[in-house]
């Protein structure tokens, strides 16, 4: 029903339109007595191979929502309801923001690929507490936290502090989104000075209390290799728990839309299959550099569940879907998870077994010859 029926309808409205209705849909189905058990008996898939632990925290199985769908902190209750193993809600900022004008979100259906530089439009700290204040037990929910479009980035680490603090007792991880705007010159936040700088506070804040909570940090694509190094070498080096690899490019590359559509679109980060096999070999990069000894969140690019395979089979622990969810539905989550449950091994016949009188006939007749 989601291809044929929902997902047309979809495409048929703007970017922004479509989205505004997905989470309205799925705030009216939590509405509804018996929404998230019906969600759940149609669209999740439980079995014990599935689950994780990872950086201390349990998760029922790897496939997340990646940070950019539930902005606000809206609808994690639906999204675990219809089988999501974790969300990662944001990019929370400490005031609300409108982000980047509209037009912002450009569906490429024939590559199976969005672009979007929607600038992390959010309502704000307040708003994000206010929903994660209801409780989310049994759901798993990582805060991916930002700083304000509006702050200078010498200041920025205050930003990052302060959702860091008010959200600590309310988030299972967070996730500190290095990526910065999605049109914005990056090279200052790829600085390790700057990397430091942000992360150092939060760190000093978490030593402080009776919880941890894991700190991860989100990566662009755009990193060149040297760049990933270096990351992963603060990881190594620093209290940091985990990497999320990685946020849309800015690169055009693979794209088979004509060059004046792609320039009628301009910037943003494209998201989607194109994506997939540079967001695997960052993560394989990453793993390999660290040893394998730091959890990996791998993100960009899953579309089916061989991508997701690839994935865990570079070194993610876990994953996260968006675009491959916007064009596939419901279903791609099953699909995955049905292809991560070990099946039974074929029990090897056994040997044929002659009856006595034929074993004595055939002794019979050899003697006779």
């Amino acid at each position: 029903m989601y291809r044929r029926i929902i997902r047309p309808w979809l495409f048929s409205l703007s970017g922004e339109q479509s989205h505004r209705m997905a989470i309205l849909l799925l705030r009216i189905i939590g509405f509804v007595p018996g929404g998230r058990w019906l969600l759940r008996k149609v669209c999740a898939v439980e079995h014990p191979s599935l689950e994780r632990e990872v950086f201390g925290v349990k998760f029922r199985n790897p496939i997340g929502m990646a940070a950019g769908f539930d902005r606000n902190g809206e609808v994690y209750g639906e999204l675990s309801a219809m089988g999501f193993g974790f969300v990662e809600i944001g990019s929370i900022t400490p005031r609300a923001q409108s982000g980047n004008p509209t037009p912002r979100i450009f569906s490429l259906q024939r590559d199976r690929a969005v672009v979007q530089r929607v600038g992390h439009p959010n309502r704000g700290l307040e708003v994000a507490l206010r929903h994660l204040r209801n409780g989310h037990e049994g759901v798993v929910v990582g805060c991916n936290i930002a700083c304000n479009a509006s702050t200078p980035p010498e200041e920025a680490p205050a930003d990052y502090l302060r959702s860091f603090r008010n959200l600590y007792q309310y988030a299972d991880y967070f996730t500190v989104d290095l990526c910065g705007d999605d049109v914005q010159d990056e090279r200052i936040t790829r600085s390790e000075e700057y990397i430091r700088r942000v992360l150092e506070p939060l760190f000093d804040f978490r030593r402080g209390q009776n919880q941890y909570r894991p700190i991860l940090v989100k990566i662009s694509p755009d990193l060149s290799d040297e760049e990933i190094d270096r990351v992963t070498d603060i990881l190594i080096a620093t209290p940091l728990d985990g990497v999320v690899a990685t946020n849309g490019t800015t690169s055009r590359e693979g794209l088979t839309a004509s060059p004046s559509s792609i320039k009628r679109i301009g910037a943003g980060r494209l998201c989607g299959r194109p994506m997939t096999e540079r967001s695997i070999r960052i993560v394989k990069r990453i793993h390999e550099r660290s040893g394998g000894n730091y959890p990996i969140i791998g993100s960009g690019g899953m579309m089916t569940p061989d991508d997701v395979e690839a994935m865990l089979a570079a070194g993610a622990d876990l994953v996260q879907l968006q675009t491959g969810y916007l064009y596939e539905g419901p279903q791609l989550l099953k699909d995955i998870c049905n292809r991560l449950i070990p099946q039974p091994e074929e029990p090897t016949p056994a040997p044929a077994v002659i009856p006595a009188e034929e074993q004595n006939t055939t002794t019979t007749e050899e003697r006779v010859d």
